[in-house]
């Protein structure tokens, strides 16, 4: 049995407005990343993706507050752990992050070697420069970085090469999962193919044990990833092997957004363009029933007032939220 070297158990989290408003981001999620896969999660921008990724390293900062479950890593069950003992001993070696817009996290007044010093002596202050130069000199090179990008301030780097830089930074510390928030936005498709192929080594090498890749192109998944899980207003909508949930999705809000996007794989590349109507729901006040009854164009009345858990398929072990049965779903879509 493979080993589980992520587990959430229910995890919810709020924003706190400055109006003392509760909005539930992240609404009950679970989820397992097995040592040596990856995981995908995908969906449009405010579904609550971002907030995930964040909620998941236990490090919370207002307006983001923890309210319940459980967030086990490698074992450990870091969930109520003090910031500044998950910022000494989880994050960077147990759980690392590579944020949205990566190409500005890095301070442009400081050399990359001095950033990178200061982040593995933050975990170990005894390391001398030298074996902090040395670690990092073999780190970048395994991500196709020559040594003298250690001595360049951030403005002197391409785009490409401050993606790589930050991704080099993130793993320095040999990381057991790697979260990658949205890691390809905003580069050009030959640099994006450089940046998957340099993650996936990562993991082929042993440098990183498991990771979570967040984007809202679907498609893009199925060759980064094992795993998908599809996200909306906060909550899981469906989960599945990377080839069922891209050519075989069963929640409607899934399907509508492999309609929304040209995708360049064969049996997929002739399909009809299509586009998922109305908005996200207020998660101040989300709806009493399905949160995606609104926009679906499968929807019955009991879909507005009843709650819909997460079905899961025996057969295969995938899972999907709708309160209509999977025979009466593809029966739709066969038709459509």
């Amino acid at each position: 049995m493979a080993y589980v070297m992520l587990e959430l158990k229910e995890l919810t989290t709020k924003y706190i407005t400055r109006f003392h408003e509760d909005v539930y981001a992240v609404d009950h999620v679970s989820l397992k990343v097995e040592e040596g896969k990856s995981l995908g999660i995908a969906g449009e921008s405010g579904c609550g993706k971002s907030t995930l990724a964040l909620s998941l390293m236990g490090y919370y900062f207002a307006p983001l507050h923890y309210t319940s479950g459980e967030i086990i890593i490698d074992g450990k069950n870091i969930s109520g752990m003090k910031p500044d003992d998950i910022r000494k001993t989880i994050l960077g070696t147990e759980i690392a992050y590579i944020p949205q817009a990566a190409m500005n996290a890095l301070n442009p007044t400081q050399k990359i070697i001095s950033f990178i010093n200061d982040v593995i002596q933050a975990h170990d202050p005894a390391t001398s420069k030298k074996d902090c130069y040395d670690l990092a000199r073999s780190v970048f090179e395994n991500v196709g970085l020559p040594a003298e990008v250690l001595q360049k301030y951030p403005v002197e780097l391409s785009g490409g090469m401050k993606q790589r830089t930050v991704i080099a930074t993130s793993v320095i510390l040999s990381p057991k999962v790697l979260i990658a928030d949205e890691p390809s936005s905003a580069l050009d498709v030959t640099t994006q193919k450089v940046v998957i192929k340099m993650l996936r080594d990562l993991m082929e090498k042993g440098i990183v044990k498991s990771m979570i890749f967040i984007t809202h192109e679907l498609p893009l998944l199925y060759n980064v990833t094992d795993d998908i899980m599809v996200m909306y207003a906060g909550q899981i909508v469906e989960s599945g092997t990377a080839q069922q949930t891209v050519f075989d999705p069963l929640h409607p809000y899934s399907k509508g957004l492999m309609g929304s996007i040209i995708v360049p794989e064969a049996g997929l590349r002739d399909h009809k363009l299509t586009a998922i109507p109305g908005v996200p729901p207020n998660l101040k006040k989300p709806p009493a029933g399905c949160r995606f009854a609104d926009r679906c164009k499968y929807v019955i009345p009991e879909c507005k007032t009843n709650s819909v858990g997460l079905h899961v398929l025996e057969d295969d072990k995938r899972a999907y939220r709708c309160i209509l049965p999977e025979e009466e779903l593809r029966r739709y879509y066969k038709n459509a």
